[in-house]
């Protein structure tokens, strides 16, 4: 559910001379003997390429065979292979085990439609009617993209939810409509508020993106935590450590193993402990939470049901905006552009041009 943060903003090119020293800075490199530690921490496990086609057709017809009907198995795989594609490998495959499991114990219902509870002419509160959280999303961004184009802004609550996959997902549809997009989402809570030592918060995701011109745009797809609780789970699955700054065990200390964070732990927010600023991501967190569990009138904070144990239905609560920058100042696209190109052609320290060349 929550998704780690992807900010589209490339390397910049690095010149001619300091291409070839690094060349040879990394040609010494690679002659040396790593120690065994750095060897251990370097093996990543094999990748399989899948065409994407394919990758939709097999989670159709896993989601198809537990009873869920055509239109709402196409949108779910959609998601999670764009998920997948995207480089969100915690929101995609990965995840199709939970979806499965929610089917097979009845949390989720099969078929129906979401509805709208209470509108305006820029505002929705919908309820999901425990659908699966892609046919809500599609339903409540698409009608926050009517509402901006009509009004200049729309604004969508939702409740009665399930998980939607990468928060991203809902504002490339505002980008291919000229919009800037919004996306928020709560979860089962994950994360250990600073200075507690228990979970009461989700991972919280959210995006934000805007369209620049030519095709470009901005996009930031981010969890609230250091890290979605996906990632940790993978590491558990190929034996890995993960940095002090994910999470904690149930003492509450920082820990590098992955299962003492899943199992009687909890994830930490944005910037890990206080020292180093974790206060600013448990701030966004709970501001994610405020759009979504309670201005949705769903589950909220340590509320919301367990994500390793799920026995209940979710409740999860989303909210989705869209504006229309034409409503604003002039050129927006034009403008953002170039934004981004400044950024993107900024010279790069040496640490990253290694990284570039690497």
């Amino acid at each position: 559910m929550g998704t780690s943060s992807r900010l589209l903003v490339t390397r910049s090119a690095p010149t001619k001379a300091c291409t070839e020293i690094v060349r040879r800075y990394a040609s010494n490199l690679a002659s040396q003997t790593r120690p065994a530690e750095l060897e251990k921490s370097a093996i990543e496990p094999e990748r399989v390429v899948v065409a994407m086609d394919e990758a939709k057709s097999f989670i159709e017809r896993c989601v198809r065979k537990g009873g869920v009907n055509t239109s709402h198995a196409e949108q779910l795989a959609d998601v999670l292979v764009t998920g997948d594609y995207r480089g969100h490998f915690s929101h995609g495959l990965n995840r199709i085990d939970m979806y499965l499991g929610d089917l097979k114990k009845n949390l989720t219902n099969l078929s129906g439609v979401p509805c709208i509870l209470k509108e305006t002419v820029s505002t929705a509160l919908v309820d999901g009617n425990n659908l699966m959280g892609p046919v809500v999303g599609n339903f409540a961004m698409d009608l926050a993209i009517r509402k901006a184009k009509d009004t200049g802004i729309g604004w969508v609550a939702a409740r009665g939810s399930n998980h939607y996959g990468i928060a991203g997902y809902y504002g490339l549809q505002a980008i291919r409509s000229g919009l800037i997009g919004f996306s928020f989402t709560n979860t089962s809570p994950l994360a250990v508020p600073t200075r507690a030592k228990q979970t009461a918060l989700g991972t919280n995701a959210f995006c934000v993106m805007a369209p620049a011109a030519n095709g470009d745009y901005f996009a930031l797809d981010m969890a609230t935590t250091t890290v979605a609780i996906g990632k940790v789970e993978l590491a558990m699955r190929t034996g890995q450590q993960v940095p002090l700054t994910w999470g904690v065990d149930k003492n509450g200390k920082e820990t590098s193993n992955p299962a003492d964070i899943y199992h009687g732990g909890g994830l930490l927010p944005i910037a890990g402990g206080e020292a180093s600023g974790g206060y600013k991501g448990y701030g966004l967190n709970v501001l994610v939470e405020i759009f979504c569990g309670i201005l949705g009138d769903a589950a909220f904070g340590p509320l919301v049901r367990s994500w390793q144990n799920p026995s209940t239905e979710a409740n999860l609560g989303q909210c989705f905006g869209a504006i229309d920058p034409g409503c604003f100042g002039n050129n927006f696209a034009e403008r953002l552009s170039a934004f981004l190109n400044i950024l993107r052609y900024l010279e790069a320290v040496f640490y990253c041009l290694m990284q570039y060349l690497l």
